[in-house]
């Protein structure tokens, strides 16, 4: 019972729940006293076994730290990135001097940057306020949550809480920047509390398209908030418990102050079907096509679809090789944690390809997304160095395109057409996403005071909005948030009160945010209309000319065919030159900027298009 006299729900799989003594007071565990308890405190470690809860927070224990109440201080909800579009989640809750980060991810290159490898979001929010940055918690490991905390760590170092999984995919991304032995990792299981400044997380057990993930319960002096993070409700899970619905209906009937919940799918209506089903797809196609080589692209991170790959292939007596950097990592750190289980003698490497007949193996694969580096698509344009697509392959696509990737996808699908190879691209594919009604469902459970859209493009928050209104919920009590918003919340009120510094960083090669909105427009300029670089010698005093102008052109046009256009742009060239030097101008930009405006002229008069111009002056 808790200090109201109210019976508080029962804490499920054994595990500690935080219970509040009002809304006003911020949650801290507090030690069972003997008597009463006595016999509930036994049975809840004889559950548990050797495991005890670890509250952590500034390295000190939660119990040494004093009550505090809620001083009329609002919680600060700032999405820093992942709203209006897909990837770049990172989300900071603040309670006066306390910041806790949800998710850090990375977001993939749009079309218009040109040479761009990732994009990070810009924290500068969390630099100005580092003393009060606690930790960061993740969900699930998806690169659009984990794939920027190597590059923002370097900023803002700070402790990293998450599951077994996600927590060694991390790992990994940490070796690879020489971060591990400066970055504490911090292992929570489903169910755990933990305590960071002013808040206290738990995290609950939810489904999606990788193993480990989790919804968040917030606990704040102002009320709870419920984080689904990525998820969906599938009952038949390959691996593991299905979601941990009991324990959302818990936290309800605590009263929940607002919810943030997944909107991927919130266009879509009904139930996403369970990721079992995919196997029954698999089972068939297998089945249809035993005397062909069959190659099965699909996301990495899918742990649960290729384990139901090498179930398969085990049934049908086929080996299974693995190819793709980052597929190879993931399968080896989930087979050694325990997430995979490979039969004995099933799994072959790749060279060993050339050893087995077709009917005997299996390919699992990256490239699903049509990557122009990815396994898939080396393969499909004759640059893989170990495999070849031979007329009786069969490739099956088990991904839905992402939004934006379409293009890059029947590309590589029409290059394996053109090799002869049976393409499939149908019914092979579940989303990791909840739709509408398992949208519906969530709410249900939790009944909130607030509802917040979270990850997805525009289109999608107002899906969910709509969702939210049909449960009967106000337009007043729906917020949908921009990235850089903040939202001040408590028990009576919520309200957009201002913004944050929020951006995209560019990630090229090395080089962290050195490429910028200028760069990016030269790039742009240089790929849609070539160059053009004016070369010319001047005295020093003098300035007589003494060599040039001379043009090179580069992606403008093809010089030997265009030796009149180019002659002729070299006499625009020299009257405004030899224009300047008569007018006694002596100053080089001045010089340049004529030479600049008179060949840009000439140019778009002869041929429509405006190539970026490069004047040089050398003085001898």
């Amino acid at each position: 019972m808790n200090n109201n006299g109210q019976r508080t729900p029962a804490a499920g799989n054994g595990t500690r729940k935080p219970n509040f003594r009002h809304k006003n007071y911020r949650y801290k565990a507090q030690p069972k006293k003997d008597g009463k308890d006595g016999q509930k405190q036994g049975q809840d470690k004889q559950a548990k076994g050797n495991y005890k809860p670890k509250f952590r927070g500034q390295g000190k224990p939660a119990l040494k730290r004093p009550r505090k109440n809620n001083n009329g201080s609002k919680l600060k909800i700032i999405p820093l990135g992942g709203l209006e579009q897909i990837g770049m989640n990172i989300t900071a809750f603040e309670y006066e001097d306390s910041i806790v980060v949800v998710d850090c991810g990375l977001a993939f290159p749009e079309d218009d940057m040109p040479g761009i490898d990732l994009v990070i979001p810009d924290i500068t929010y969390l630099k100005e306020n580092i003393s009060k940055v606690k930790g960061f918690v993740i969900t699930h490991g998806h690169e659009d949550h984990i794939g920027a905390l190597p590059y923002v760590l370097k900023e803002v170092n700070a402790p990293i809480y998450s599951t077994k999984l996600t927590l060694a995919l991390i790992s990994n991304k940490l070796k690879e920047h020489n971060l591990t032995k400066t970055t504490k990792l911090k292992e929570v299981k489903h169910g755990q509390v933990i305590n960071l400044g002013d808040f206290a997380i738990e995290f609950i057990k939810t489904n999606h398209s990788i193993q480990d993930a989790s919804a968040l319960a917030i606990y704040s002096p102002v009320g709870i908030v419920v984080h689904t993070g990525d998820f969906k409700v599938d009952y038949t899970p390959v691996f593991g418990d299905a979601i941990d619905l009991q324990r959302f209906a818990e936290i309800g009937r605590k009263g929940v102050l607002a919810l943030m919940c997944d909107s991927t799918n919130a266009e879509r209506p009904g139930f996403t079907m369970s990721e079992r089903t995919v196997g029954h797809v698999f089972d068939n196609l297998f089945n249809e096509y035993k005397t062909a080589r069959i190659i099965i692209a699909t996301f990495a991170s899918n742990v649960d679809r290729v384990q139901q790959i090498i179930n398969t292939a085990y049934r049908f007596g086929r080996k299974v090789a693995v190819e793709g950097r980052s597929m190879v990592n993931v399968i080896t750190t989930a087979a050694e944690l325990g997430y995979l289980r490979v039969p004995d003698q099933t799994l072959i490497e790749i060279d060993q390809v050339k050893n087995y007949p077709d009917e005997q193996l299996v390919l699992i694969t990256t490239g699903s997304q049509g990557e122009s580096m990815a396994a898939l698509s080396r393969m499909a344009a004759n640059i893989h160095k170990k495999i070849t697509i031979k007329p009786n392959d069969a490739i099956i696509f088990s991904s839905h395109p992402i939004p934006g990737n379409e293009k890059a996808v029947s590309k590589v699908i029409n290059e394996l057409s053109m090799k002869g190879a049976k393409v499939i691209f149908q019914d092979a594919h579940v989303s990791g996403h909840a739709c509408q009604e398992e949208i519906k469902l969530i709410y249900s459970l939790v009944k909130p005071k607030y509802a917040i859209p979270v990850h997805g493009e525009y289109r999608h928050l107002t899906a969910q909005k709509l969702v939210a209104e049909e449960l009967g919920y106000s337009k007043d009590n729906i917020f949908i948030l921009k990235s850089g918003n903040v939202l001040e919340i408590d028990e009576n009120s919520a309200a957009v009160t201002g913004s944050v510094h929020t951006g995209a960083i560019l990630v090229d090669g090395l080089g962290v945010g050195d490429v910028g909105n200028i760069v990016l427009r030269d790039r742009q300029h240089l790929s849609e209309d070539g160059i053009m670089i004016v070369v010319m010698t001047l005295e020093r005093h003098s300035n007589v000319v003494l060599a040039g102008p001379d043009i090179v052109s580069r992606g403008f046009v093809y010089v030997r065919e265009s030796e009149d256009l180019m002659d002729h742009a070299r006499e625009v060239v020299e009257l405004a030159l030899d224009g300047c030097l008569d007018k006694g101008i002596t100053d080089w930009s001045k010089i340049k900027a004529a030479v600049k405006d008179a060949l840009s002229d000439y140019v778009w008069k002869r041929t429509k298009r405006s190539p970026m111009i490069l004047p040089i002056i050398m003085e001898a």
